[in-house]
């Protein structure tokens, strides 16, 4: 069986904060310092506010990318991290778990390209 060619993993929070997922900076600050967490290569990011709420977030990295969608409405936060490379991407999804204080989350683990 061929090695995967990357990871990609799904990953849903759920009973979250309201305050912590519902505007930019806060989902801004966490994602970056998740990234770092799993040390990961940072390259760029982009963010998006939606009116009245939600957040949708995504970080470039050099082994592919972090992103994030929230709906405060629902305590619920929706993510996936997709790595080519080597890096802890369980060190970022504790992190945000606890971060955003969700109650529990679910994780998903593609293998990619194989």
């Amino acid at each position: 069986m061929e090695e995967a060619l990357g990871k990609h993993y799904i990953i849903e929070f759920h009973h979250c904060d309201v305050d912590q997922i519902s505007n930019v900076p806060e989902v801004e600050e966490v994602l970056l310092n998740a990234v770092d967490k799993a040390g990961a290569t940072y390259v760029s990011h982009d963010t998006h506010q939606f009116d009245p709420v939600g957040v949708s977030a995504v970080v470039m990295i050099a082994e592919s990318h972090f992103t994030i969608h929230t709906w405060p409405e629902k305590e619920y936060a929706a993510m996936d991290i997709f790595t080519c490379g080597v890096m802890e991407a369980q060190n970022a999804i504790d992190y945000i778990k606890e971060k955003f204080q969700a109650d529990h989350c679910k994780v998903t683990l593609l293998e990619r390209g194989t």
